[in-house]
């Protein structure tokens, strides 16, 4: 069976190593250009590009799923196309290509939280349940039938890198049951409610600007959903303070260390005084 895999981030090299030991490993892999990186701007590839070189597997890297890269991909006879976070919208045309579809890992129990940031929505709403969902893909963003779905609890330390984590452990573990079922035609699609929809969106760096009058709970959730970017940060006296260290007692945030601009990472306490 050909498979073309779709991904970017570190993470889904995870992914590709179990399809690989599970017997599903992709013919291809799909992920974006190289870029700049680190302080001194060196071009760096993405880690599944790595991956797939040291396992000599075809890399495609195109910056948009144009013309060229769709008459590319028609030279072979696809089976499947599987997309965990790949960052680029993909072209009803490609979703349709492989004889069994493709399909889509996302961060919440579709239908609910359609879009760019489920882990962090859920955070920052407050739900005590999440989980994930791999749904046969449309072109219409995250509206295709649901082929696995799991709940999972959203604990009250969870921050988006943990409860992704915990995602992706276990999406991890069942992607290759359901492709193994796609392929004996034994998987059973639902579609969604549409009536029970919600969205989210893309999430700026402004959205980490918090005042420190803010709701207690408030802030510990933008804290958690935040983590790793953009984080949080306040103004005083016209300086951009940002938040490393915090915690909620139950009753408040406490803020524990920062970085005022232009200054080196100090203690709240020696911060205040």
């Amino acid at each position: 069976m050909k498979i073309a895999f779709f991904g970017t981030p570190e993470f889904t090299v995870n992914f590709l190593e179990t399809l690989k030991s599970s017997g599903f490993c992709p013919s291809l892999v799909v992920t974006n250009p190289d870029r700049p990186s680190g302080r001194g701007m060196v071009m760096t590839s993405p880690l599944p590009k790595k991956w797939a070189d040291e396992n000599s597997i075809k890399v495609l890297q195109p910056e948009k799923l144009g013309d060229e890269v769709f008459e590319e991909l028609s030279k072979d006879s696809w089976d499947l196309f599987v997309v965990i976070a790949y960052g680029k919208i993909i072209p009803e045309r490609f979703i349709n290509l492989p004889k069994f579809g493709t399909i889509n890992l996302h961060y919440s129990l579709l239908p609910k939280y359609r879009g760019a940031t489920p882990v962090e929505s859920a955070i920052l709403a407050g739900d005590e349940i999440s989980g994930i969902t791999i749904q046969k893909m449309r072109f219409k963003l995250d509206t295709g039938p649901i082929i696995f779905q799991e709940e999972m609890n959203v604990d009250a330390s969870d921050t988006t890198l943990t409860l992704r984590e915990k995602m992706n452990h276990r999406a991890q573990y069942v992607l290759p049951e359901i492709i193994k079922s796609i392929f004996e035609n034994k998987v059973t699609e639902t579609e969604q409610d549409e009536s029970l929809a919600t969205h989210c969106g893309k999430i700026s760096k402004e959205d980490g600007q918090i005042s420190l009058e803010d709701d207690p709970i408030t802030l510990d959730r933008k804290w958690r959903a935040y983590q790793g970017w953009p984080g949080l940060y306040f103004f005083q006296n016209g300086k951009r303070i940002k938040i490393t260290k915090a915690h909620f007692n139950g009753e408040h945030f406490v803020i524990e260390e920062v970085v005022p601009e232009g200054g080196k990472k100090v203690s709240y306490q020696s911060f205040v005084k």
